[in-house]
């Protein structure tokens, strides 16, 4: 709910869309509702997203809205059932179809006793009871003076049927075309248990990341082990998981050690060691060992819930092209109608055709126009994709962004946290003490640092590999360093200051190649002299050259903006192969060289942080790392849940993918009407090849959509 304007947002699921004129008949019908601020139908996925004001619509309203034109509303639960539903109806429909084909086509007419009535018994239970719902979805949606697909179908199987009787009854005919209705009815069936069959695969992508979050979770509470729903977790809750478990919920480790795959959030295929500290994300699988996790984000916080979130409201958002499509398409079936009657009237009145001859053209052109590929070529198509773009750890905020992303030509870095690690790491040990090894170093100084509260002391007791001495005493010296006794010998860990301080000599000028580059240096000393130094900085993640490269291949220029000074802005740059570099700059002047680079061609800016946040709103395209900040990966178009700039390049790639599959699929669409109307206005087109041909379409346009994952 938007708390702020007081509306409701709410997805309702919808069984009986078939095509993009049942879209178009949905939409127009809830929007005629005071208090619908916005409605969005997607036939693909088959809801409704309904934005509304409670104080003037309710649900129940809304639901009726959509019922009132043939159309029900279901609970999530039930679409499941709907493919059992078609495969019945389909079952029926073939056992009554398969005599009727045979008995038209195959065996002459009065071979044997009441041949003719059997014939129509079973067209007239396919037409009437099979075929119902065309009849039915035709009334509700000339009630509101508009037509879908079950309206050709309706009235061209209803042309073979009656103009059928008619030769039976009124005639006494032989040549009758019944087995036409009922096998234009029985094949456009079988389409639609295809094209659902087909769907059902496209979003697999999707359900296997809403399947993560367990149903039980065993929590500590009062001394004791208890099993409890997922949805009763509490912030602060100890949470233990054993070999095999799923993550419930977000949080910190604060007990044992495993390893975690986490390759269905972020589609790392190797599993991450988690130990005392670490972050653990909801959706992911302990592999080996138990632990225990302090509880920090539940419910609708957790990353897996947002990232479920993003990807809904992507695929349930039309982007520009999917507007004209459904635009098109509520003229499209009213067309398709006149032409089918302006054909049969030239033939019987100018080309002086029989009626038979005349009235299987119209109604070849009434079926083989039905719109459902036109429909499906575009939400298939964003669902395939965002599918094997979450798999891979790859956001879309909503689906405008694919299409902007395909024509980037300049590319924005911050530095800190994207091209580098974000974080202080050991980059070098300098030892100038012949028998104190590098591994000497790092031991005495990660056991002072391990009582201190520094930042790069974590980075130092990381190194050390949990190696530590006892120690004596300890005094620590805010923004400078420590001090500790080991083994009966004084030793100071600290900063050039905290050395001086300690009247130990060192000389000053062996420092400026490190600070040049952006690297701190850590001293280790005893009471006489400097024993080594640690050399601490923000390492380069190991794919950040390969992608710039990449990039570079695809023609897109490549910036640099950072707050740091030249020297290390020049020497990443160098590094990984960046042209273009700004460097000492404030938050908002990385706005203004995005403003200004921007004017030239579309623009993406790469970051993770708060003050990355203006620079990626102002940006074109806004990526940001996945761990960043909540307000950063809020503003962004894109997250990357890897944390690798590697992932823009595939995102690329894949944006590329997704807008060449929807350009193949309206092709396709459009290809089967524009060259089918024709074919079938010359008489060279048999009804039930134009059925066959019309559930081909659709469930072609499904298939096309599947994007494959490399």
């Amino acid at each position: 709910m938007d708390e702020n304007k007081g509306l409701i947002k709410k997805e309702f699921k919808i069984k009986g869309m078939h095509c993009a004129s049942c879209v178009k008949v949905i939409e127009n019908s809830l929007k005629k509702n005071n208090g619908i601020n916005d409605a969005i139908v997607n036939l693909a996925s088959e809801n409704a997203i309904v934005i509304y004001e409670p104080n003037l619509i309710d649900e129940k309203k809304i639901i009726k809205s959509i019922e009132q034109r043939g159309y029900k509303v279901i609970k999530e639960k039930d679409t499941k059932d709907e493919i059992n539903e078609i495969k019945i109806k389909l079952f029926f429909s073939l056992i009554f179809t398969i005599p009727v084909f045979v008995l038209s086509m195959f065996i002459k007419p009065e071979t044997f006793p009441y041949q003719t009535n059997i014939i129509f018994v079973f067209a007239t239970i396919v037409q009437i009871f099979i075929g119902f719902e065309f009849y039915k979805n035709t009334f509700y949606a000339l009630k509101d003076f508009s037509t879908n697909m079950d309206t050709l179908v309706a009235i061209g199987t209803s042309a073979a049927y009656f103009y059928s009787v008619y030769l039976l009854f009124w005639q006494h005919s032989h040549h009758l075309y019944f087995e036409t209705s009922t096998v234009l009815i029985t094949v456009i069936i079988l389409g639609r248990y295809l094209e659902i069959k087909a769907k059902k695969k496209t979003n697999e992508a999707i359900k296997k990341i809403m399947d993560l979050t367990p149903s039980k979770a065993t929590v500590s509470r009062d001394n004791k082990e208890i099993e409890i729903s997922v949805e009763d977790i509490k912030q602060g809750d100890i949470v233990l998981i054993r070999p095999g478990e799923k993550i419930p919920v977000d949080g910190v480790v604060v007990e044992g050690n495993s390893f975690i795959d986490e390759s269905v959030i972020k589609g790392e295929p190797i599993p991450v060691e988690k130990k005392v500290g670490d972050r653990v994300i909801s959706g992911s699988i302990n592999q080996y060992g138990s632990f225990k996790f302090k509880a920090e984000k539940v419910g609708k916080d957790t990353v897996l819930n947002k990232i479920i979130k993003i990807i809904e409201e992507v695929q349930n958002t039309k982007p520009p092209i999917q507007k004209i499509v459904d635009s098109i398409s509520s003229y499209f079936v009213p067309t398709v109608i006149l032409i089918s009657i302006i054909t049969f009237l030239i033939r019987i009145f100018l080309l002086h055709n029989n009626i038979s001859v005349a009235l299987m053209a119209a109604v070849s052109i009434l079926v083989i126009a039905c719109p459902c590929a036109l429909g499906l070529a575009t939400p298939v198509a964003i669902m395939a994709g965002t599918g094997i773009a979450a798999k891979n750890g790859i956001l879309f905020k909503n689906p405008e962004v694919i299409e902007i992303v395909s024509k980037i030509k300049n590319i924005i870095f911050d530095k800190t946290g994207t091209i580098t690690y974000g974080k202080p790491e050991v980059i070098n040990i300098i030892s100038f003490i012949p028998d104190i090894t590098e591994n000497e170093i790092i031991k005495i100084a990660a056991s002072l640092e391990k009582l201190s509260e520094h930042p790069f002391a974590k980075a130092i007791i990381q190194k050390n590999n949990n190696d530590f001495y006892s120690i004596q005493t300890f005094k620590s010296f805010p923004g400078k360093g420590v001090q500790g006794i080991i083994n009966g010998k004084q030793y100071y860990v600290g900063n050039i200051k905290f050395i001086k301080e300690k009247n130990i000599n060192f000389d000053d000028s062996k420092l400026e190649e490190f600070n040049n580059i952006g690297f701190t240096t850590v001293f280790l000393s005893d009471d006489s002299e400097v024993i080594g130094l640690i050399i601490i900085g923000d390492r380069i993640r190991p794919d950040s050259k390969q992608a710039v490269e990449l990039l570079k291949n695809k023609k897109i220029n490549i910036y640099i903006a950072t707050g740091d000074n030249k020297y290390v802005a020049e020497k990443i740059a160098k590094e990984v192969g960046i042209d273009f570099i700004y460097a000492d700059i404030l938050p908002d002047e990385k706005v203004k060289i995005v403003n200004e680079v921007k004017k030239l061609r579309i623009t993406g800016f790469v970051g993770d942080g708060i003050n990355d946040a203006p620079a990626i709103a102002a940006a074109d395209i806004g990526f940001v790392m996945a761990s960043g900040t909540d307000i950063a990966i809020e503003i962004g178009d894109i997250i990357l849940m890897k944390n690798s700039i590697m992932d823009i390049y595939k995102t690329l790639i894949l944006s590329e993918k997704i807008l060449l599959k929807i350009k193949q699929n309206l092709f396709w669409a459009f290809f089967y009407n524009i060259i089918g109307i024709p074919i079938a206005a010359l008489g060279l087109l048999n009804p039930m090849v134009a059925g066959t041909a019309m559930a081909l379409s659709s469930i072609s346009v499904v298939l096309n959509s599947q994007i494959n994952n490399d």
